[in-house]
């Protein structure tokens, strides 16, 4: 599956939109995490904790725009973004968003 952030894919013209395809999650941090992001607050540098948090839920969010994408038969995904929001306290969710259409093969 073709996934670009571009509205289009160079040598591929479109021949159908599909429409919009989606996946997400929602995260929520662990209390260990926090006290070490706490820690890491004083004397700075990279929290990994929630990078690792943050990658881990881009991928899935992904994976799960893919399989959308997929299930409507669709070649590839252009116009593809992320978004995340906080939905409380310590949780966040991660949207991966675009527009599943189909290519021409023969190209």
């Amino acid at each position: 599956m073709l996934v670009v952030t571009a509205s289009q894919i160079a040598g591929r013209p479109t021949t159908e939109t599909l429409g919009l395809v989606r996946g997400s999650t929602v995260r929520a941090k662990h209390i260990g995490t926090d006290i070490v992001a706490g820690l890491k607050s004083l004397v700075g540098g990279e929290v990994t904790g929630y990078s690792s948090l943050m990658a881990g839920a881009r991928e899935q969010a992904l994976d799960r725009m893919i399989a959308n994408a997929q299930e409507l038969g669709a070649d590839a995904v252009l116009d593809m973004r992320f978004e995340t929001s906080q939905i409380m306290g310590g949780a966040s969710e991660i949207v991966a968003y675009g527009t599943a259409v189909r290519l021409d093969a023969a190209s």
